[in-house]
């Protein structure tokens, strides 16, 4: 199934959407994790559009979207707000991982009443009646700086794909997942090189608000903390966990289940953080099954 490509917002505001199936089913929104693209979706995308109009989109500051310096959690849930009023979608099926997941989780709580339903995958989450003062200590610091080790350009797509098939982050990829990655995650430059469209620079700048929200801290912006709003979420939720992710992400779904109304939660097997890409199969019978 070939999907299509296009973007929503003016000129220097765009977030990239893709689709699959045609667009006379109940729509399912999938939002991928920090530092991917919408496209590692595909394998879950291509067999939920027998059922639904699938869209994913590239949150800002990846692939075709827009990159513009504010990565709030706010920020994010307000570009998926932008796209459901755009393409005016209602009786939407969330799908999102990791960051992207509490993107959805927040979108619903700014426009009740358009979810249907809402699987999230290990969702960043704070509790906001236990947070704690002071910022980030020295080693949540140093894991944020480490972004900006990251390499960025590479000799070719293929040299991409080769360093990250052995890196341990994508040894449990599939292969399919690791090449729209490689090919949607990257941009090419003049002379033959290709460069991640989520820079170091840029995800440093993501990761920092990740980490408050992990360790407790986060106090948002001008617009305050909007995790308390989760108590508000008007559909049911199922919140996942994987056996081979670490414990903060076991820990942070504790949270958000303290938190969220209708949940409740799906442990994957042998699957780690990433597991929309590692055992696609096995989410989208899941995705199926919370339909149900």
């Amino acid at each position: 199934m070939i999907s299509q490509r296009f973007s929503i917002g003016p000129a220097g505001a765009e977030i990239a959407v893709l689709q699959w199936g045609e667009s006379a089913k109940p729509p399912a929104l999938l939002v991928h994790g920090t530092g991917f693209a919408a496209d590692v979706w595909e394998e879950v995308a291509r067999e939920l559009a027998s059922t639904y109009t699938v869209y994913a989109l590239d949150r800002r500051g990846h692939g075709a979207s827009h990159k513009p310096g504010a990565y709030h959690f706010l920020d994010f849930a307000d570009d998926v707000c932008r796209v459901i009023d755009a393409l005016g979608l209602r009786d939407i099926y969330g799908i999102g991982h990791s960051a992207g997941a509490t993107d959805l989780l927040l979108s619903a709580t700014l426009l009740p009443g358009r979810f249907t339903r809402l699987f999230v995958m290990e969702p960043t989450i704070m509790d906001p009646r236990a947070a704690r003062s002071g910022g980030l200590d020295e080693d949540s610091l140093s894991r944020v700086q480490g972004a900006l080790r990251r390499q960025a350009e590479f000799d070719s797509p293929d040299a991409v794909f080769n360093r990250y098939r052995a890196a341990p982050a994508f040894a449990d990829w599939t292969e399919a997942s690791l090449r729209a990655y490689v090919q949607h995650g990257f941009v090419p430059l003049d002379d033959g090189r290709v460069r991640l469209c989520c820079t170091p620079e840029i995800e440093f700048a993501m990761l920092r608000p990740i980490y408050e929200a992990m360790t407790q801290v986060y106090v948002g912006d001008a617009r305050g903390n909007p995790f308390g709003g989760l108590a508000e979420i008007d559909c049911p939720v199922r919140i996942t966990t994987a056996t081979k992710s670490g414990p903060i992400y076991k820990e942070m779904v504790q949270r958000a289940v303290s938190l969220i109304p209708r949940v409740s939660t799906l442990v994957f097997e042998g699957a780690g953080h990433c597991v929309a890409q590692e055992v696609p199969a096995a989410v989208v019978k899941a995705v199926n099954e919370f339909a149900k």
